[in-house]
């Protein structure tokens, strides 16, 4: 269900029928797809672009006020959303947060997890992923049928300090000692699941 934002203080409620129409009218289906599955035109084979369908409202939100604020770093997506206001951004997260979730990319037998997504590695400090991610990978973000090529560049972000996380850089720190296989193995994994 879409977190719906009413508010005591006049604040717009998220509408997703808009929010479509936005998606439409601000060009965001030529890379993320009409139903946000990262189908879009311009996804050809190294274009590594989001899937949004089904991913929650709140997380959307947040991460298209940080490409827009600038403190997610992507020129592209500042381009694009640097004239939406507040209300604007909460239609589209609303929109995506509708669509059906993410789906894998092939239907062939998924992958099994890797020990790192389960259990971590204590002798490199690695957290184990699934302490935030849960075992579904379907916690807040959604990252269960992901992009394989999109999570091999954010694990990647991540690992550099190109991209920072909130909550005292959790992600930094816990991708800083993933080798470049650890990076391929988690991607290939989390892609090749699904979520209800």
């Amino acid at each position: 269900m879409v977190a719906i934002w009413l508010a005591a203080s006049g604040v717009h409620a998220a509408d997703p029928q808009a929010g479509a129409l936005k998606a439409d009218a601000e060009r965001c289906i030529e890379c993320h797809g009409v139903e946000g599955q990262g189908d879009g035109h311009g996804a050809a084979s190294h274009v590594r672009f989001a899937k949004l369908a089904g991913q929650r409202a709140d997380y959307l939100l947040q991460q298209l006020m940080a490409f827009r604020g600038g403190t997610r770093r992507s020129d592209v997506m500042r381009l694009n959303v640097r004239h939406l206001n507040d209300a604007d951004l909460r239609d589209l997260a609303a929109y995506y947060a509708t669509r059906a979730p993410m789906r894998a990319e092939s239907q062939a037998t998924p992958a099994p997890a890797p020990a790192l997504y389960l259990q971590g590695d204590t002798t490199r400090r690695i957290t184990a992923c699934v302490s935030c991610h849960n075992a579904q990978a379907d916690s807040v973000p959604r990252i269960a049928g992901q992009d394989e090529r999109y999570l091999t560049q954010q694990l990647e972000d991540y690992r550099s300090g190109w991209r920072k996380a909130p909550a005292a850089s959790v992600m930094n720190e816990a991708s800083r000692d993933l080798s470049d296989a650890d990076i391929r193995a988690l991607a290939a994994y989390l892609a090749s699941q699904s979520t209800p």
